[in-house]
């Protein structure tokens, strides 16, 4: 079977020192901006494919060059039930970073037009942010894309306009 098949993941097994801190943080920001399932302290999931791979791979080349030791495993969990739990842990983290994208929309809508412009460009790139982490969609991401559409919409010059004929 290929590390494509389904239920195949992608670990990373990583330890670094407490001093300095700086390469813990920065492990850590990276692996939050890849929406890795936090299995354990040191120990991240991903759905196995070549780019999620060779991600953890450069990952785990930053922890050996910052003197730490780390490893890359593939594996597949013990039982659906455990999968389905990555899943949704992973699925419920997205559906967070949904709301909230589409929260700002809603704040962003009554403000003014270049402020609506501004602000769905920016909303519109964290959306593709968070859609390259987003490895099983929840219904929050459709919700996000709604909002970021109609500021859009409505932050151009012929807001208000449609449907209405000069």
């Amino acid at each position: 079977m290929t590390e494509q098949a389904a239920g195949a993941w992608v670990l990373l097994s990583y330890r670094l020192p407490r001093e300095p801190s700086t390469p813990r943080i920065t492990v850590w920001r990276k692996l939050k901006r890849l929406g890795v399932a936090q299995i354990s302290d040191g120990l991240v999931a991903l759905p196995a494919d070549a780019r999620t791979r060779e991600q953890l791979e450069w990952i785990a080349e930053e922890v050996v060059e910052a003197d730490g030791s780390a490893g890359i495993w593939l594996a597949r969990p013990g039982s659906v039930a455990q999968e389905r739990e990555l899943a949704a842990s992973m699925r419920q983290a997205r559906a967070e970073e949904y709301r909230v994208v589409a929260q700002q929309a809603a704040a962003l809508a009554s403000g003014p037009v270049g402020e609506r412009a501004r602000g769905a460009a920016r909303l519109r790139a964290e959306m593709r942010r968070i859609g390259r982490r987003d490895f099983f969609p929840p219904v929050e991401r459709e919700a996000a894309a709604v909002a970021v559409a109609e500021l859009a919409e409505g932050s151009g010059p012929r807001s208000g306009t449609r449907g209405v004929r000069a």
